[in-house]
């Protein structure tokens, strides 16, 4: 049994790294995403995907999501994507994390409502 107050021990993975960090029993946020958007600077619509992001990622504290988005009608094939994603833990906090240029080629972006307590926090 846990005690009240006491923290959970836990790694995340931010690129090759595994990143310690303490998250509250029973307390830890839970991501909802706001929008999701592969392609802007090429001229894609605003929100293109977020329902795909909100499916793999929503109702988890930490999520890694592999980009795998297509090029719609209105992209150009010549243009880098980029993949922007706007999230916020338990509809609170609102966080904001992109990858640039050919962001599709099975780039990864890594999602937390995990606070971290590392090096620089």
């Amino acid at each position: 049994m846990m005690k009240r107050g006491v923290g959970l021990l836990t790694r995340i993975a931010i690129g090759s790294a595994l990143v310690p960090v303490i998250a509250a029993a029973g307390q830890t946020p839970r991501i909802r995403i706001e929008s999701a958007t592969y392609g802007a600077n090429c001229g894609a619509a605003s929100g293109n995907s977020t329902r795909d992001l909100a499916a793999h990622c929503n109702d988890r504290a930490t999520c890694r999501y592999v980009v795998k988005a297509s090029l719609d009608r209105t992209q150009r094939a010549s243009c880098a994507r980029d993949f922007t994603a706007q999230w916020s833990c338990d509809h609170r906090d609102t966080h904001r994390a992109m990858l640039s240029g050919e962001a599709g080629n099975g780039s990864s972006l890594v999602l937390t409502c995990i606070p971290s307590t590392g090096a620089g926090k």
